[in-house]
């Protein structure tokens, strides 16, 4: 059947009283049907309160037009346009409940557990039934949803095909011909009761059989019509008065006659096809016998009379007394309030009691005389002993006439307790996941930077006063600038705090909180041998201003000094820097890089510095030009050789303190390196005539110390050696890079020809070794040189303290003093060694 068989005329619009009073005077009907809907593996508890949920949720919020609801061609298709609207989203929320969650798909609001009604401790669900209620909800539970909800709206709602279609369309079934289709697989399936009293039950289908029916229908909610051979009621049968009509035809007194109240009965017993099955009761399908009984004939309005197994649905009298005060019906369906009288006599499908009925096709009355217009069940049948309650335990009933047993009544509860032992555990760990949220939320509340912003920080990893203290941006060492002149001392810790932005305490935050922890986002660097933990205390404040586009801060510790840096628009990109400047003197805390942009370099000069030039050091009898500086201290650029390819120029800063000139080049590193010259005891800084022609033939090779933690590099001159065949004198220069953590100190040994252009040549080289230094004065190297003439030549030289050289292994050779030249061929290698006044051998730099 289709949807368009029937076309539906629209209604007005649906109040929200309108659909709140058909809510709250069908109420159990509606749970029942979305209980119902619900799928059986959900478990009835949550079934119970997802179908009260599901109906409490179900009014319109304003008002709405209400759904099609067609001029009914049925008498059990009439629906007042409140209840229809309320059913329908019943149904709706039921269906999708029943959809199981996907991964991708967003979930809907009726597939979650309802927040209300909730029940906390007990579990709570429907009375228990027989086998008969157990075997149909699990027949249910092999069906989909839509299937369920055309077995409900046709069995429990007694609607017609047309209607259920039309109900399982505006609810969302996108298939509703196939969820009828499972609705009569359910019913006519091999589970459903095949034997009556008397023998085989009756097939399901139209057409006459053995027993003489006729045009019965194996579908409930089908109503059979003139010439219509079984679509919907439901026949008796047994013998009757007369020969079976043919079907479709109405003959009172002939067997197997139908019309549209109901299949005709085949004698006495009257008895329904799938809705009563048990002698002496009411036909509870809406059947009628049209042949009289054995006790007269049957009303043609329906199939009550006065013979003892006349069930009907007209309201004739009848001797049995009721089986509850003002509920019961006999064959036709009861309202809300237990009232029996049939609506449209023998339009409506028969069956189990409505609302708070009776069970179905009992003679039940509600006084001494049945209002169903049937005796008492079994009254006056010799040999059949009365029933009470509706059924015989040795027969089963029907799948509708269950559909209203207490099974399936989600308002008649019972409660039982939730497993106490997992309870209590949920309890206990419930109470220490709250104290645990408690403990870490004050933990969080502390002072410090517990709530704070500290931009590119990483997660705080430690938490006591000193690193609290240390993190604490009021707690900053700040100097004045009036301390340094009647200090006794004139290094970093004098320096005062200048910037413009000394105030601004979150940046001072930010900058202490990526101190102590930089995230994964931060630049960092250090120099060799410079820890990069968090500061042991506050630190002193150096500088805190905008720089080339970047909010800088220099902060130091005692042990090092610390540049942080991050773009004005955010806190992306950070740089940290660390160098250890522990030991600074008034010259080695003359100066700190502020900034690097785009090859040039700016720095903050301390504040007993007085003057800064720019000196080129492989220009050494230009003049220094001036740089400018501000009122804080901060240079103007002046382009670096710290990140040069060539060696083109080598700008050196050159600033003026009270006790005179400073060399400083910059490495690369935070602290630049000051530049001296002279011997190891005594070096001064490298700001004279000489050594500035020297520095500038060996300035180059200072690339060899970038980057490795150098404080200061001092070049002297250990040997002069005229050079054979009278090609002049050569110079023999040690430089030495000290660096700020004491190890690791590196050493060169160049020759110089005697060219003033040409750069200084490496003879040997060694890190870690104490040669050229303080503590051992002495070094000794030597080189394979080409006279102008073509020849080959080792030469070599040592400091003043070797008495003999010797070389041995490709060129052999001797000579008494610290110098030696030896003839060699080209490409020729020697050992070379010397030794002291007390016999001492001592080998070569290397």
């Amino acid at each position: 059947m289709s949807t368009k068989d029937l076309v539906p005329s629209p209604v007005g619009p649906v109040d929200v009283e309108q659909a709140e009073a058909a809510l709250v005077e069908r109420y159990p009907r509606l749970v029942r049907i979305a209980y119902l809907v619900l799928p059986p593996s959900l478990g009835r508890n949550r079934r119970v309160l997802t179908a009260h949920a599901l109906v409490q949720r179900s009014l319109p919020r304003r008002r709405v037009a209400g759904p099609a609801v067609p001029e009914p061609r049925l008498a059990e298709d009439a629906v007042d346009p409140g209840y229809a609207y309320v059913r329908g989203e019943v149904l709706r929320q039921a269906l999708v409940a029943g959809l199981p969650l996907r991964r991708l798909a967003l979930p809907r609001r009726a597939q979650f557990p309802p927040l209300l009604p909730h029940v906390w401790g007990l579990r709570l669900f429907p009375r228990v039934g027989g086998a008969d209620e157990l075997a149909l909800d699990q027949r249910l539970s092999r069906l989909s949803g839509p299937g369920r909800a055309a077995y409900v709206l046709r069995g429990l709602e007694r609607q017609g095909d047309a209607e259920v279609l039309r109900v399982l369309a505006s609810a969302g079934v996108e298939d509703p011909v196939s969820a009828l289709a499972e609705a009569d697989a359910l019913e006519d399936g091999p589970e459903a009761p095949s034997h009556g009293p008397d023998g085989p039950r009756p097939p399901a289908g139209g057409g006459a059989d053995s027993a003489g029916r006729a045009g019965s229908a194996g579908r409930v909610g089908e109503q059979a019509g003139p010439g219509r051979g079984g679509t919907g009621g439901r026949e008796g049968f047994g013998p009757g008065a007369g020969p079976a009509g043919p079907a479709g035809t109405r003959s009172v007194g002939d067997a197997g006659s139908a019309d549209r109240t109901g299949a005709a009965g085949t004698g006495p017993y009257g008895r329904s096809d799938r809705v009563v099955e048990q002698p002496g009761r009411g036909g509870a399908g809406g059947a009628r016998g049209d042949g009289p009984g054995p006790d007269g004939p049957t009303d043609t309005g329906g199939t009550a009379g006065p013979g003892p197994r006349g069930g009907g649905t007209d309201s004739g009298p009848g001797p049995g007394p009721g089986r509850e005060s003002g509920h019961g019906v006999s064959g036709a369906r009861g309202e809300a309030a237990g009232d029996a009288a049939g609506r449209t006599a023998g339009r409506r499908e028969a069956g189990a009691a409505d609302g708070s009925a009776g069970q179905a096709g009992a003679g039940l009355g509600d006084g001494p005389a049945g209002r169903g217009g049937g005796p008492a069940v079994g009254a006056g049948l010799p040999g059949v002993p009365p029933v009470r309650h509706g059924f015989d335990p040795g027969r089963r009933r029907s799948g509708v006439a269950l559909l209203e047993s207490d099974e399936f009544d989600p308002c008649a509860l019972q409660a039982r307790p939730t497993d106490l032992l997992r309870r209590r555990q949920h309890v206990r760990a419930g109470i220490v996941a709250v104290a645990a949220l408690l403990v870490c939320g004050a933990l969080l509340g502390l002072p410090g930077d517990g709530w704070g912003r500290n931009g590119a920080a990483a997660p705080s990893y430690a938490r006591n006063p000193a690193a609290e203290a240390a993190l604490d941006p009021g707690a900053l060492k700040r100097v004045g600038p009036a301390v340094w002149p009647g200090s006794t001392r004139q290094d970093f810790s004098v320096w005062p705090a200048r910037g413009a932005l000394t105030g601004d305490r979150a940046l001072l935050r930010r900058a202490l909180a990526v101190w102590a922890r930089p995230g994964a986002s931060v630049q960092s660097s250090a120099t060799p041998g410079t820890p990069v933990g968090p500061p042991m205390g506050p630190p002193q404040l150096l500088f805190a201003g905008v720089v080339d586009g970047a909010r800088v801060v220099l902060l130091h510790d005692g042990l090092r000094a610390v540049r942080y840096a991050e773009p004005v628009g955010g806190t992306a990109g950070a740089v940290l820097d660390f160098a250890r400047t522990d030991g600074a003197d008034t010259a080695g805390s003359a100066a700190l890089v502020l900034s690097r942009a785009a090859g040039n370099v700016r720095y903050l000069t301390a504040p007993w510095v007085q003057e800064t030039a720019v000196r080129d050091l492989l220009a050494p009898r230009e003049d220094a030009r001036p740089l400018g500086r501000d009122a804080g201290g901060v240079t103007e650029p002046m382009t670096s050789p710290a990140l040069a390819e060539g060696c083109t120029r080598w700008n050196a800063l050159q600033v003026r303190d009270g006790s005179g000139l400073r060399m400083l080049a910059d490495l690369g590193e935070l602290a630049p390196a000051r530049l001296l010259w002279g011997p190891p005891a005594a070096p001064a800084d490298a700001t004279n005539s000489e050594a500035r022609e020297t520095w500038a033939r060996t300035a180059c090779q200072l690339t060899a110390v970038r980057a490795h933690g150098v404080r200061s590099v001092n070049a002297w001159r250990f040997a002069r050696q005229p050079l054979p065949e009278g090609a002049g004198r050569g110079t023999w220069l040690c430089t030495r890079a000290e660096t700020w953590r004491g190890t690791g100190s590196r050493v060169l040994a160049q020759f110089l020809v005697p060219s003033a252009t040409a750069p200084a040549a490496l003879a040997a080289r060694s890190e870690g070794s104490p040669a050229c230094g303080v503590r051992d004065p002495r070094v000794l190297a030597g080189v394979l040189w080409q006279a102008p003439s073509g020849g080959w030549y080792v030469l070599a030289a040592g400091s003043a303290d070797f008495t003999a050289l010797e070389t041995s292994g490709g060129v052999k050779g001797r000579s008494d003093g610290p110098l030696l030249a030896v003839k060699a061929a080209a490409g020729a290698r020697a050992d070379l060694a010397g030794t002291l006044p007390d016999g001492t051998r001592v080998s070569a730099l290397r």
